[in-house]
């Protein structure tokens, strides 16, 4: 696979540190730049709805994202949905391996408190994108 390191870490801070968006949301559009796949404006507004569980601490949009994008990638392959499924299914199971945890509350460093800085996710929504981007690019075969 292309390396894509530079390119996700300058639009993860991008899209953090100038259009203030969430981890699911931000995770999505550059999916969308790697793969070169236009998403429907309604699938990027309907991530940023995802902030809400992430605020409460509940699964990480650093896994959100991308399963919304396994499904519309994996569609796009003309897979079956129960294959799609699987794939989302594992990359569940590989993520949880990978990083502990599919629970922002877990993830976030420092958890959520009042008077953390902002954008606490950066480093580790570069890492999760990197790890997205490569099982994604595992399914084309």
């Amino acid at each position: 696979m292309k390396d894509y390191t530079n390119l996700i870490n300058e639009r993860v801070h991008y899209y953090y540190w100038n259009e203030d968006l969430n981890c699911a949301t931000t995770v999505l559009k550059i999916l969308e730049e790697i793969f070169d796949i236009d998403l429907n404006p309604q699938t990027v507004q309907a991530a940023i709805g995802l902030h809400g569980a992430g605020g409460f601490g509940a699964q990480c949009g650093l896994v959100e994202g991308p399963l919304m994008f396994i499904g519309i990638f994996g569609t796009k392959q003309g897979r079956e949905q129960d294959d799609i499924i699987k794939l989302c299914h594992d990359f569940a199971a590989q993520f949880q391996k990978e990083f502990t945890s599919l629970s922002c509350g877990d993830l976030r460093p420092q958890g959520f408190k009042a008077d953390n800085p902002p954008h606490l996710c950066e480093e580790l929504t570069q890492k999760a994108v990197r790890f997205a981007a490569d099982y994604i690019q595992s399914m084309k075969g």
